[in-house]
């Protein structure tokens, strides 16, 4: 089942930390497609719920050096 969900993600400040978070997230299996904005401090995220879940996914952020409000 393909689910949606846009995090608020503080830290990132331009296309390099973009870039960072979008890899991190890609690297997740399971994780379809990702958008990060450091404009608006969103991460938007499409992944199958069967093969990961939003834990996984904030985990990879933090991992990526940001933090998710």
């Amino acid at each position: 089942m393909t689910e949606s969900v846009t995090l608020t993600v503080t830290g990132m400040k331009c296309g390099g930390c973009e870039s960072n978070v979008t890899n991190k997230l890609k690297a997740v299996e399971g994780v379809l497609s990702v958008k990060a904005s450091a404009k608006d401090n969103e991460v938007s995220v499409e992944y199958d719920a069967a093969k990961t879940d939003l834990d996984e996914i904030e985990d990879a952020i933090t991992d990526a050096g940001f933090n998710v409000e």
